[in-house]
């Protein structure tokens, strides 16, 4: 069978498979599924290193080392943070207006992993997918296929192994993109988690079915003049070479005061960051974006990797490599998004220069995504947290790992959404509540009598009655009876038992209003 056939085939047989075994998986209690949750974390934590190895091996992208945080972050702390979520039956109760919120699993979800985390996203989408009562089809991505599906199997075991449905967790075995668009097409599927570059998530959200997607990322990184300098380039760095820039939420532009130019320059080398020239930086454009876009074949490479296929000299401990650049645009393609440990640099004149060159960068490819800014001025602080067009803004620490949950308090998550100014639906870090539906009993606090029954509405008396009570003549609700119209000219109307002018109307309409307040 053709390799698009055979895909085809396992993506239909996949989300028919994760239905059938999600409708009975739909009656478990909150204790079975969260016991679940727990063995699955545990197998997928336990198993980090090995899958880091995978994940390194297969796709040649990144640092095992990171990898294997990755791992243990989207296993042992995503459970941590969702262990005591209710995410069955009842999930809320309203005493005072009789209201319960009931969870509802939205049914089959389809899961884009993406070739830059394929081990890490796996698990993570499996456990928030299973903790909010649905099952999964997977789409591994091609040049990822081998690790995803190991991790995806070790999880299914573990689940299956404490009472987990057969057939819950699947996946496409031989992925090809007309798999992976059979299965978010798929009459079985519920709703596409796509993790992925900007064109699968177009497939999404294309596909005519419910989708959480995310957007790229440009990340500016500020360095306001109030700053702990050596600890923001050091931050920035950590950032940049994390798995050798594969997250999304990498830093891709060190931003500075001019003021602070000496210092950061002296701490990016205390950092074995390499400072390219001029002629250095246009060899490494010509190999990075050859033709105006990035070249997939340096993405997520060593620094010293890099600069020796663009004809660059460097140590071979040089942690990123950096570009000074004076642009921001196609003009300047290396201010773009680089998934890879090279990092653009810019210098400004004072902090509101620098809020306008990080809203170009963001503009530049990483809209509503993330950015972040290192000061200890607090009012500045807070504008860039009011103003700038970045849903998550991370202050003095490392974006990579602060956009996803791991350095600050947001939800510990691998799919972030860059809310409707990247395209999505949702500026959250994706988690099991996003999966459910929330269905509402509502119970009666306010009694309706219709007038047509009774005549006169309940409402209606209830304004006659403050009206009486505040010496206000009150409005006739109540339909005029058969042949007797209402009497109306353009100097008074009939109101209560008075004839007024719309003067005098207008002055009792305000005076009662403000009663009212």
């Amino acid at each position: 069978m053709d390799k698009d056939l055979l895909a085809i085939q396992e993506a239909r047989d996949a989300v028919r498979k994760a239905k059938a075994a999600q409708a009975e998986f739909a009656k478990f209690s909150q204790a079975q599924v969260d016991k679940i949750v727990k063995a699955m974390a545990d197998a997928g934590y336990e198993a980090a290193d090995r899958l880091a190895k995978m994940a390194a091996e297969e796709t040649r992208m990144g640092r095992y080392e990171d990898k294997i945080v990755k791992n243990q972050f989207g296993t042992r702390d995503v459970y941590d943070y969702i262990k005591d979520m209710k995410t069955v039956g009842i999930i809320h109760h309203d005493e005072k207006r009789k209201l319960y919120e009931i969870a509802v699993p939205m049914g089959v979800v389809a899961a884009i992993i993406p070739t830059t985390n394929p081990t890490s996203t796996v698990m993570y989408k499996i456990l928030i997918t299973l903790k909010s009562g649905n099952g999964i089809a997977i789409a591994p991505h091609p040049r990822a296929a081998k690790c995803t599906v190991e991790a995806a199997e070790i999880l299914r075991k573990a689940a299956e192994a404490n009472g987990a449905p057969h057939g819950l967790i699947t996946y496409i075995e031989h992925p090809t993109l007309e798999g992976t668009q059979a299965l978010m097409k798929a009459p079985e599927t519920s709703v596409i988690l796509a993790t992925g570059g900007p064109n699968i998530v177009r497939e999404a959200y294309s596909s005519g079915k419910p989708a959480l997607g995310v957007g790229s990322g440009n990340v500016p990184a500020f360095i306001e003049k109030t700053a702990n300098v050596k600890k923001a380039v050091a931050d920035i760095v950590a950032g940049k070479c994390f798995d050798y820039g594969l997250l999304c939420s990498s830093e891709n532009s060190l931003v500075a005061d001019i003021s602070l130019k000496d210092h950061v320059l002296t701490e990016l080398k205390n950092n074995r960051a390499y400072v390219c020239n001029d002629d250095e930086k246009a060899k490494l454009q010509k190999l990075m974006f050859p033709t105006g876009r990035l070249n997939t074949e340096i993405i997520g490479l060593p620094a010293h990797v890099i600069a020796q296929r663009a004809g660059l000299s460097v140590p071979e401990n040089t942690t990123i490599l950096v570009v000074s650049c004076k642009e921001v645009g196609k003009t300047d393609p290396l201010s773009a998004e680089k998934l890879s440990p090279v990092l653009s640099m810019f210098f400004v004149d004072g902090w509101e220069a620098g809020c306008e060159l990080c809203i170009k960068i963001l503009n530049f490819g990483g809209i509503g995504h993330t950015m972040s800014i290192h000061s200890t001025n607090q009012d500045i602080i807070m504008k860039f947290g009011l103003e700038k067009p970045a849903f998550r803004i991370c202050v003095n620490t490392v974006a990579t790992l602060g956009a996803v949950g791991y350095t600050t308090g947001v939800a510990p998550s691998m799919t972030l959404g860059p809310g409707t100014l990247g395209g999505s639906i949702t500026t959250d870090n994706i988690m099991p509540n996003h999966l459910i539906n929330i269905k509402r009993l509502a119970f009666e606090i306010r009694p309706f009598t219709s007038t047509l029954v009774h005549g006169k509405s309940q409402a209606s008396s209830a304004t006659a009655e403050s009206a009486t009570k505040k010496n206000i003549p009150a409005f006739d609700s109540r339909p005029k009876k058969s042949g007797t119209p209402s009497k109306k000219t353009e100097a008074s109307v009939t109101f209560g038992s008075k004839g007024l002018s719309e003067k005098e109307i207008d002055k009792i309409v305000d005076e009662f209003i403000k009663s009212r307040r």
